[in-house]
């Protein structure tokens, strides 16, 4: 597999105040990562430090290979960005604005016409080619920010919150773009919207406090969010402190008197063992369901956690 982007030990200050802490990370060819914090968390440093736009204070990245600060113009050759406010010529037509970007990447004359048409087609920009950008809505505006991000078919791609503005048709036909992309580029992915990242990513990553909390597949974090915590009701009174004692059983929460939340470690026969105990303790068992947790679920927990998660 192809590592695109190799992050180390980043830092960021700004004065004494420290907005991105000892950050690492890589990116590999066909992964697209969603990269989440809450506002303040140091994803907008990171996302500029990356792209070149920001110098980062100590650490080192590579874009394909090339080292950011020594060889600039080699790594953003691979990289294509489109930022939280499309960078564009709003007095200038899609078609034109396309045109003036192939040149910018340096796309030879011969090619520039038939790199023009795939990003128009991979964007849905066809029946707008011929209008100024100025007057077209705020989605379509979106779409010509990612046609300039891909135009150069960069290795790298990074999106910055790039379905704001869109429809919920427009939305399905970006997040379908991006799974494409992902097969044959590295992409990151900047979002609020979790569940934008459920839809599009294969990796998620969050930022908080201007550390990386966690990184996992989406596939790892679906078992997070089926697993974790069980609902049981009995017919009689439960013994809390029997359950508490069992392995794995971290904590319960009382619903009402004969209904509990258990919440347990993801270990084996976790969710065995309890169902065993409320029989064989004769509480008469009426309900254990698994109660599946959102990704909202696992970011407000891990956001409120004021310990780093080791990676």
């Amino acid at each position: 597999m192809t590592t695109l982007i190799e992050a180390e030990h980043l830092h960021r200050y700004y004065g004494k105040h420290c907005a991105v802490h000892d950050v690492s990370f890589t990116l590999e060819k066909g992964e697209v990562l969603g990269f989440l914090g809450p506002n303040g968390a140091g994803k907008t440093t990171t996302m500029q430090m990356l792209c070149g736009n920001l110098a980062p204070s100590a650490g080192q990245i590579k874009i394909n290979g090339f080292d950011l600060l020594d060889r600039p113009k080699a790594a953003k050759r691979s990289l294509g960005y489109l930022p939280d406010t499309p960078p564009l010529y709003r007095d200038l037509s899609v078609q034109e604005f396309l045109h003036y970007c192939a040149q910018l990447h340096g796309i030879p004359r011969s090619s520039i016409k038939p790199v023009i048409a795939k990003a128009k087609e991979r964007c849905g920009l066809n029946d707008v080619a011929d209008r100024l950008i100025t007057n077209l809505s705020k989605g379509f505006q979106q779409r010509v920010g990612i046609a300039q991000a891909i135009l150069h078919n960069p290795e790298v791609i990074i999106l910055d919150e790039p379905t704001v503005g869109l429809d919920p048709i427009q939305i399905r036909e970006i997040r379908t773009l991006i799974r494409e992309l992902g097969q044959d580029h590295g992409v990151i992915l900047s979002t609020h919207i979790l569940t934008e990242v459920q839809e599009s990513c294969s990796h998620v990553q969050i930022i908080h406090q201007g550390r990386l909390i966690l990184k996992e597949t989406i596939a790892g974090l679906n078992r997070q969010m089926n697993t974790g915590t069980l609902r049981a009701s009995t017919r009689l009174p439960p013994d809390l402190d029997a359950l508490m004692s069992l392995p794995g059983v971290t904590s319960i929460e009382t619903v009402t008197e004969r209904q509990i939340k258990i919440h347990h470690s993801t270990s084996d026969h976790t969710a065995e063992r309890i169902a065993e105990t409320i029989v064989a303790s004769g509480w008469g068992l009426q309900e254990l369901t698994p109660i599946k947790r959102s990704m909202e679920d696992i970011f407000i927990t891990l956001t409120q956690e004021p310990k780093q998660i080791d990676l």
